[in-house]
């Protein structure tokens, strides 16, 4: 991953507040511990130590998170000195994503996750590989077992899950090609977590996907078609969200799933624009999708498939109208950009954002005539569902009996597809 994008102390403590939030975490006090030289042994110095022993004592905690990365050693001495359990950042995330997903893919790659990251510690129970629902085991109860995993065990397991994940991607890869070939074009919602893609997404599609305001509230990719201007059908793809300092476990685990982004016809970057950090996050999420190979068109030195990218910024009914016409004036600065405000909770601009995805759907047509048979019903009727059918003339006799004059606007994956029929 490359670097995170700067975010200030206050909202990187707000943010791991939302990931303790989102699993059912009662917080009882945050705050931030400055590090002039991390030790080797536990991270932070002796005194820092008796601070948080401190505050552990006076509000009776039972856990504590270290938002950043630990090693096994760190987490070990922490928890003896602190007498309490210790989990990092990833530890959380990796709870968040064991408990989240929902679909038998999403359980094989967070578990293929967890393993790469117990691996380099052996010093927890994996009796979660016998487990049917529910988090991963890092916030078991006081007395849980702490056993060596076995070694031998842990790389079998591993191996065997990452051979179904890739039956999983080929089966995805024959669901793409089965795409390609129909005459749908695909948009994919990509974002940091919580920027309001799902709740987006539900109110273009009428879906019920969770939408919650909960970091990591969509895990498994979810697909509905929905309707647009002069498009009789399109996809619309709503992803995992991003977030800063992703465990590398995770990025490889859930490449899978962010492939459905590598076959999108559009991708559409929504935002949180009321979100302080908006601009951070921005850079986060730019930076998995180059880390990915999926860069949009116009991004960065060298950009991967030449896919649109739509910018959202949602949440633009909790701006105050100085902020609101402050970012209106910065967007007309950047007419390279296509940005839509919107409010996925409202409804406000969502009108104007399926108008512009057509246009950019459609920005390539060209006019083709056809003449067909009368009986070529099934053909007349695709014609018309999915191209601008300009006229529809009585074009006399032909070999086999009545003809029609069709003049269609079409894109050259419309026509392709046409051509295939």
């Amino acid at each position: 991953m490359r670097q995170r994008a700067a975010v200030d102390t206050e909202s990187r403590l707000e943010e791991a507040r939302g990931l303790a939030l989102a699993i059912g975490i009662v917080v009882t006090e945050a705050f931030a511990v400055p590090i002039r030289e991390a030790r080797a042994a536990t991270l932070f110095g002796e005194g820092q130590i008796e601070n948080i022993a401190v505050a552990c004592n006076r509000d009776d905690a039972e856990l504590v998170i270290v938002d950043g990365a630990l090693s096994a050693i760190q987490q070990r001495n922490l928890e003896e000195k602190l007498k309490r359990k210790v989990i990092d950042r990833t530890g959380l995330i990796l709870e968040i994503f064991g408990e989240r997903a929902a679909t038998a893919e999403g359980r094989l790659q967070v578990e293929l996750a967890h393993l790469d990251y117990q691996a380099g510690r052996l010093v927890r129970s994996w009796t979660h590989l016998e487990r049917q629902r529910g988090g991963f085991g890092f916030l078991g109860g006081p007395g849980e077992t702490q056993i060596e995993a076995d070694r031998r065990m842990i790389r079998d397991r591993m191996a065997r899950l990452r051979r179904e994940l890739e039956q999983v991607r080929r089966t995805r890869g024959l669901h793409r090609q089965r795409r390609g070939r129909a005459p749908w074009p695909v948009i994919a919602l990509v974002g940091y977590t919580n920027a309001g893609k799902s709740t987006l997404f539900n109110r273009l599609t009428g879906a019920s996907v969770m939408a919650e305001d909960l970091l990591f509230a969509t895990l498994d990719p979810t697909m509905r078609a929905i309707r647009l201007p002069g498009i009789d059908k399109a996809i619309l793809s709503d992803t995992v969200g991003f977030i800063s300092d992703l465990p590398t476990q995770l990025v490889a685990a859930f490449r899978a799933t962010l492939e459905e982004v590598t076959a999108a016809d559009v991708i559409v970057h929504v935002r949180d624009i009321a979100n302080p950090d908006s601009l951070a996050q921005k850079k986060q999420v730019l930076d998995v999708l180059g880390d990915l190979g999926i860069l949009p068109e116009g991004e960065g030195e060298d950009p991967g498939p030449q896919i649109p990218l739509i910018e959202v910024w949602n949440k633009w009914d909790l701006l105050s109208a100085e902020r609101a016409a402050d970012l209106e004036e910065d967007a007309q600065r950047h007419p390279e950009q296509t940005i839509i405000p919107l409010s996925a909770l409202t409804g406000e601009g969502c009108d104007r954002f399926l108008d512009v995805v057509s246009e950019l759907l459609t920005a390539d047509a060209r006019l083709h005539s056809f003449v067909l048979p009368a009986s070529a019903g099934q053909k007349i009727a695709w014609l018309h569902a999915h191209g601008e059918v300009v006229s529809d003339q009585d074009a006399g006799e032909g070999d086999e009996g009545p003809t029609r004059r069709l003049a269609v606007r079409l894109t050259p994956k419309e026509l392709g597809r046409f051509n295939r029929l």
